[in-house]
């Protein structure tokens, strides 16, 4: 079984190959425009796919697409760029986490329309009626036609916009929180340095302050060196409550 799928994937190739031999130049060209006009956030949109594609889906068409638009076989300046897009869209559609998350974006994309259309028929009797006569098959019907497929696109583009918005400013939230925390760091660094330095330097200068100290207690109130003091003069008043002046005694 495993080399009959094979055989049938190499058969497909061949004629995918043979087939986009005979793709003219301008085709190509308009190729590479389309997939470089494509909405970034959307690989669906750069696969030229709908959404309830499957993976098989994916990957036979960006075999296709790939073919087509290849640097060695399309001439367009812009090939490169756009072979490589759809490279980048196949990745994200073969990644199951990636794929949920835009699927999740289509389902409430798809709410969305569904409440305004129950809006709208809410205000069109016959349109109610309609619906409510055919059981559902009405409301169907009209999800499968090309207006709902276009609406249900641009809304896919609004919710991935809004989400990648949002996604970016939490980043720069992340970002801003890390370079504060980061300043904060450094000044809590810078801080303990001077504390370091100021307590190295106050030691440094122990010895010294020491020295003077004990020089100083030494010293205490004795004359400095060279220095001569008044005589005492001496005083009948034991309270010496005025200025002192010799007393001659009879």
């Amino acid at each position: 079984m495993g080399d009959t799928n094979h055989a049938s994937t190499v058969d497909d190739d061949l004629l995918l190959k043979n087939f986009f031999a005979e793709v003219s130049e301008v085709e190509r060209d308009n190729e590479v425009l389309r997939i470089l006009s494509c909405f970034k956030l959307n690989p669906f949109e750069y696969l030229n796919l709908s959404f309830d594609s499957s993976i098989d889906d994916v990957k036979k068409q960006y075999r296709k697409l790939s073919l087509m638009v290849h640097p060695d076989k399309c001439k367009h300046p812009q090939a490169k760029e756009a072979f490589g897009a759809l490279a980048k869209a196949q990745q994200l559609l073969l990644d199951q986490n990636e794929r949920d998350y835009i699927l999740s974006q289509v389902n409430s994309a798809k709410e969305e329309l569904r409440a305004k259309r129950k809006k709208q028929l809410k205000k069109d009797t016959a349109s109610k009626m309609k619906s409510l006569v055919e059981e559902g098959k009405y409301d169907k019907q009209y999800e499968q036609s090309e207006e709902f497929r276009q609406e249900l696109k641009v809304k896919v583009r609004e919710l991935l916009t809004e989400q990648e918005w949002r996604r970016r400013k939490m980043q720069m939230r992340i970002s801003e929180e890390e370079g504060r925390l980061k300043r904060d760091e450094e000044e809590q660094k810078e801080m303990w340095k001077r504390k370091r330095e100021h307590e190295e330097e106050w030691e440094g200068t122990r010895e010294k302050r020491v020295s003077s100290w004990r020089d100083f207690m030494k010293g205490g109130k004795k004359n400095k060196k060279g220095e001569i003091r008044p005589p005492k003069l001496k005083t009948e008043d034991p309270n010496k409550s005025y200025v002192q002046r010799p007393v001659k005694r009879g």
